[in-house]
C-alpha cells in the first residue's frame, strides 16, 4: 500500500512555523545554561517548563514511551539520548532535539552545543554538520526528489572523510510527528519521493566524525556511534515551495542566545 504525503495548506504551515518557532526558542533557552556542570536532566526540567509556559506540550514526553522532553545527545551518542543525572564537561558537545505540540501540530528540530572551549576536531564537525544540512535545505524545493536532499547533504560529509549514519533519517512534519517521506541523509540525486508545493519535512543530518556504523544501547532509545568517535545532530522544518525552501525553524535565535550571532 502506497503511504500518504500530507500536503498542508498555508493555515497550517503557519501553525507548523509557530510551534518550530517555540522549538527554536526553547534551544535557545536551554543553549544559554549549557556549561559545565550542568546536567543533562535539568536542561530537560528547563525545556520543559518552558514550553508548557508558552501554552505547549512537550512533542516528546511519552512518545512511544519517550519518558522526557528532549532528546539530549552527548559526544559519541547520536540521537535520542535520555536525559539523566550526567553533568557536562568542557570540551563536550551536546545534541539537543526538542518538540512541541500547539494547536494541533507539531515542532521538531535540534542543535548541537558545545560546552565551553570544544577541540577544533570537534568544532569542524559541528560546522560541517551545519553546512550540510544547509546543503540539503538548498535542494529542498518543488520539482526536485527527496534523492536530490539526501545527495547534497552525504556529499558535504563525506568529502570531510565524515560518516553519515544510514539508519535514522529525517521525515515528514504535520499534525504527527513522523509523516511521510522519509528524508535520508544519502542517497541518488532523482531517486525518491518528488518534492511538492506544501509538503513539510523536517532535514536532519546526523553526522559521525568516524564511521557510519550505530549501535542502539540496551536501553531502547540511546543510538551511538560504533566507534565512540563523536556525532553531530542539526534538524530544520522545512516548508517546500517553488525556487527556494521556506525554512520553519530558526537558528539565529538560538545563537544570539549563546554569543554565537555574528
Amino acid at each position: 500500500m502506497k503511504k500518504m504525503i500530507y500536503l498542508k495548506t498555508e493555515e497550517e504551515i503557519e501553525l507548523l512555523r509557530e510551534n518550530n518557532l517555540l522549538v527554536s526558542a526553547t534551544l535557545a533557552e536551554v543553549g544559554k545554561h549549557i556549561k559545565p556542570g550542568v546536567t543533562t536532566l535539568e536542561l530537560d526540567k528547563i525545556a520543559e517548563e518552558f514550553i508548557r509556559s508558552h501554552g505547549a506540550v512537550p512533542g516528546f514526553l511519552g512518545y512511544g514511551g519517550f519518558p522526557n522532553t528532549l532528546c539530549v545527545s552527548v559526544n559519541q551518542q547520536v540521537v535520542h539520548g535520555i536525559p539523566s543525572n550526567y553533568a557536562l564537561q568542557e570540551g563536550d558537545i551536546v545534541s539537543v532535539d526538542c518538540g512541541t505540540i500547539l494547536k494541533g501540530f507539531y515542532g521538531d528540530s535540534a542543535y548541537t552545543f558545545g560546552v565551553g572551549e570544544i577541540s577544533e576536531q570537534n568544532q569542524q564537525l559541528l560546522t560541517v554538520t551545519k553546512e550540510a544540512l544547509l546543503k540539503g535545505v538548498e535542494q529542498a524545493v518543488a520539482g526536485n526528489r527527496v534523492g536530490d536532499i539526501s545527495a547534497a547533504v552525504q556529499a558535504h560529509a563525506e568529502k570531510y572523510g565524515y560518516g553519515v549514519v544510514r539508519e535514522l533519517v529525517g521525515h515528514g512534519l504535520g499534525r504527527n510527528m513522523h509523516e511521510e517521506p522519509e528524508v535520508p541523509n544519502y542517497g541518488a540525486r532523482g531517486r525518491g519521493p518528488l518534492l511538492k508545493e506544501g509538503m513539510v519535512i523536517c532535514i536532519e543530518p546526523m553526522i559521525n566524525m568516524g564511521r557510519k556504523d550505530v549501535v542502539f544501547e540496551r536501553d531502547g532509545w540511546t543510538v551511538r556511534t560504533r566507534d565512540n568517535k563523536p556525532s553531530a545532530h542539526f534538524e530544520y522544518a522545512v516548508a517546500i515551495r517553488k525556487g527556494e525552501a521556506d525554512v520553519l525553524t530558526d537558528f539565529s535565535i538560538i545563537e544570539k542566545a549563546i554569543g554565537l550571532a555574528r
